[in-house]
Order: structure tokens, then sequence, then C-alpha cells
């Protein structure tokens, strides 16, 4: 009998939910969005730690990132616009704080990359990633967000959809 009753409550609650607080994937925009974002905060920490050390195309290297944030500002803000929209639609009270958050997530997972190894040897390792990016037009940012390497996975699976290419 209880089994019943707490299957009856289950189907009435899984009935009930709200299709806003039914977004459990990505699509595939939005995966590249998130990467994006994750590009984007990892290249910040690389020029920041790595100023000093290294230069792209022989200009600091955070100089040089804000340049490729400059160039690409309106692709990053898209992406933003993009994430905020399925936070919304997933029922997240805060999606600012959650943008927020997801990029202080992906800032600090390359920042103890950092704070574990000697910055000589951090710097040779991430340095390249700036002069690389520097030298990307849009659409190759976008191939390169687009692009989930299983080292650097989006934090929900992809929907169906966003699998067979839709």
């Amino acid at each position: 009998m209880r089994v019943l009753k707490f299957l009856a409550c289950s189907v009435f609650l899984l009935a009930n939910i709200s299709p806003a607080y039914a977004v459990q994937c990505f699509a595939a925009k939005e995966a590249e969005a998130e990467q994006g974002i994750r590009i984007h905060s990892e290249l910040m920490v690389i020029g920041l730690n790595c100023q000093h050390k290294a230069t792209a195309n022989g200009k600091n290297l955070y100089l040089a990132y804000r340049d490729f944030t400059s160039v690409h500002e309106n692709l990053f803000a898209a992406y933003e616009r993009v994430l905020l929209k399925h936070y919304k639609s997933s029922g997240d009270v805060n999606p600012e704080a959650k943008l927020n958050t997801l990029r202080t997530v992906f800032a600090n997972k390359i920042s103890n990359d950092a704070a574990r190894m000697r910055p000589d040897m951090f710097c040779a390792r991430y340095a390249p990633r700036i002069e690389k990016a520097s030298g990307l037009g849009y659409n190759d940012v976008r191939k390169w967000a687009a692009t989930i390497f299983p080292s650097h996975p989006v934090s929900k699976p992809l929907c169906a959809s966003a699998q067979k290419g839709g």
C-alpha cells in the first residue's frame, strides 16, 4: 500500500511540474554558450597569471586577453543571454547569480591548476591558448566553443535533439 501511495504521489508531482522545471539538458546552443563562457574565463586566468612570463604575438598576455574579449564581446554577451534564458526556463530563482557562479567555478578550476604548478610550467602549458585565441575569428571561436572535449564536459547532458544535430 505504501508503494502505491508513493507511486501515486510521484505521478501527481511529475504531472504537475511546470515545463520550466523540466529543462534538465542543454540544447546545442546552450552547451556552446557554456563552453564559450568557460573558454573566456580560462583565458582571463591565464592572462592574469602569465602576463609577466609570456606574450601573445609580442603582446602582454593579459592585454591580449582583453583585446580578444573586446573583439568578441558581442559573442560572449550572446552566450550570457543564452545561459540566462536557459537558467530562467529551468526555474532558477536568480539566473544572474547562477551565471556568476559558473564563471567562478571555471576560473577556480584553472586557478587550481596554476596553484599546483610552478608558474613557468603553468604558463608554458597554457599561455599558447591566448596566442591561438588572439588569431581566431567569430566563426572559429564558435567552433571552439561548440566542441565539447571529454576533459571539459558541460554541466548538463545534451538534449536528444542536440545530439542529433538539432
